[in-house]
Order: C-alpha cells, then sequence, then structure tokens
C-alpha cells in the first residue's frame, strides 16, 4: 500500500442533505481502506444506523489538536466556519464542493476519490491565506473578538438610515464617511461581498486587505487596498442600528464612539488544492468570463 502523507483525517459536511451524508461515508470508508484513521466531526456525524458504521466523532473544537488534515464537504460557508476554528492550530483544508460557486471548496464532487488520493500521495499544490482578528473597543475596553477569513463588515440595520464613520490606517486619518458601511475584505474575501459592492478581486496569496465602502453617498469613496501589516480602525460617530459581522456568521452591535480594530491573524490558513488548479481557470468558470479567442 503506498504510504500515506496524512495518517490522521478530519472530516466536516454540510450535513443538510442526504446527498453530502452518502458522499462523506463513501469518502470515510475510502479513507479507511487507504490506512487513514478518520474523525468526523461531531456536527456532522450522520445519523446512526444498521449499516452504518461507527467512526469517532470529536467536537469541531478538538479537530485541530487531533487530526493533521481536514477535509471539508460543502460549500464555502462551510469552509468559512472550519477554517476560523483551525486557524490556531495551522491545520491544512482541503475542500469537496457540495454547494454552488465553490471558490474555495474547489474539488468537484465526481472526482473526489482521486483527488484525495493524489493529496494523500503529496501530489497538491499549497497555498496560504491570511485571515482577519477583529476586536470591538468600546470605552477602552475590548467587548468582543473573532477571526474572519472572507471579511469583516460593518453594516446598518433595519432602521434604513445610513452609518458615518472614521477610518484610520496605523493611526494615521484615511477618511470620514457617509454610507451603508464599510467591508474589510481578505483575498479569499475578495470574491464574495466585496465583489458584489465593487471591490478589486485580489489574488489569494496577497498579503493585502481591501477596505470597500457600501453604497457611499459620495461617489468619490473608492476601494483602497493595504498591506496586511496594517491596523485598520473603524470609528462610528453616527448610527443608532449598526452591527459589525464576522464572515456573515456571527456579529455584535455597535454603539455610538465605538471602535473595531483588524489586523491580519497571527497564523495564515494552508488550503490544498489538486494538481493542475489554475486560479485564473476558477475565475473564469465561476464567474462565466470569455475564453480565450482562437
Amino acid at each position: 500500500m503506498t504510504k500515506n502523507l496524512f495518517s490522521v483525517i478530519g472530516l466536516v459536511a454540510r450535513h443538510s442533505k442526504p446527498h453530502i451524508i452518502e458522499s462523506l461515508l463513501t469518502l470515510a470508508a475510502h479513507l479507511t481502506q487507504r490506512g487513514v484513521r478518520v474523525l468526523i466531526d461531531a456536527e456532522s456525524m450522520p445519523p446512526a444506523g444498521d449499516n452504518t458504521p461507527a467512526y469517532p466523532a470529536v467536537e469541531r473544537e478538538d479537530l485541530g489538536k487531533l487530526a493533521d488534515l481536514v477535509i471539508v464537504l460543502g460549500g464555502d460557508g462551510t469552509m468559512l466556519s472550519i477554517a476560523r476554528v483551525l486557524a490556531a492550530y495551522r491545520v491544512p483544508l482541503v475542500g469537496i464542493n457540495q454547494g454552488r460557486l465553490g471558490f474555495m471548496t474547489d474539488i468537484p464532487l465526481h472526482e473526489m476519490l482521486g483527488a484525495i488520493d493524489q493529496i494523500l500521495e503529496g501530489q497538491f499544490v499549497p497555498e496560504e491565506r491570511i485571515l482577519l482578528q477583529a476586536s470591538v473597543i468600546r470605552e477602552e475596553a475590548e467587548i468582543t473578538s473573532a477571526l474572519a477569513l472572507n471579511d469583516v463588515v460593518i453594516s446598518r440595520g433595519a432602521l434604513g438610515s445610513m452609518i458615518e464613520f472614521e477610518v484610520f490606517v496605523d493611526n494615521q486619518f484615511v477618511y470620514s464617511q457617509r454610507s451603508d458601511g464599510l467591508i474589510i475584505s481578505t483575498p479569499t474575501g475578495s470574491t464574495a461581498y466585496s465583489l458584489a459592492s465593487g471591490g478589486p478581486i485580489l489574488h489569494p496569496t496577497l498579503r493585502a486587505m481591501a477596505l470597500v465602502p457600501i453604497c457611499p453617498q459620495s461617489l468619490s469613496n473608492r476601494p483602497i487596498a493595504v498591506s496586511d501589516n496594517c491596523e485598520v480602525a473603524f470609528m462610528l460617530t453616527r448610527g443608532l442600528d449598526t452591527r459589525v459581522h464576522f464572515d456573515g456568521q456571527s456579529h455584535c452591535d455597535l454603539m455610538e464612539m465605538d471602535r473595531v480594530i483588524v489586523r491580519s491573524y497571527r497564523n495564515t490558513l494552508k488550503i490544498l488544492h489538486p494538481i493542475g488548479y489554475n486560479y485564473y481557470d476558477m475565475l473564469r468558470h465561476k464567474l462565466h468570463w470569455g475564453e480565450r479567442l482562437l
């Protein structure tokens, strides 16, 4: 049997659909046959049945301590949620696309077993991606902090009125703005909400953040890209119904004069792509760009 580069692999799945459970069990059986110890995220564990093989269930927070590779079956939302949990452990991730666009989960389901075999044999394209660490400061005290792989988004709530805020980079005043909010995006998140708001597409390996206004009152307010070595500070000066969102999966309500401090996280996230992966091919396919004219 070919020696495996990874000996303990965690599986995480979006288990809301039966076909994903079937794919999870197929992959688990295949890995077991190759001599890999399989751990399944407790939240992703299939329901017990007479014909369901038993695999160890592990709490998601413990996967990074026990596994040396994690495979995600689902869409980019599933990838985002597990990436933040594993960020402290530097455990690489592989994404099997069970969603729709799948900018991060880039292995098609029909290629799953062959691609995973190649990765186990050390044939892959590694990619390091930055994460953001955000802190909310109120009256000089930190009230919450969170990680984000895609973006930190400050936006108005349901009341409908624009918010007003100031932005600083490394303690230098950049601008004051009246708008629906601000997106602070990683290169990974540049193809998400940032792109829909007119932000630039950043290659995922860039060490940069994009500051993208959401529907600014002044048309001269344009996106800015800054180094990930910078500290970005947002201060809410006016806005009664404002929130800061982290990857769109958690949030914190803001009060006037609250500050949101955003820096790059100390660890990067390592994603393993199959041999032949090309970022521009992926963009062309997902965004339906024109093919080369012959």
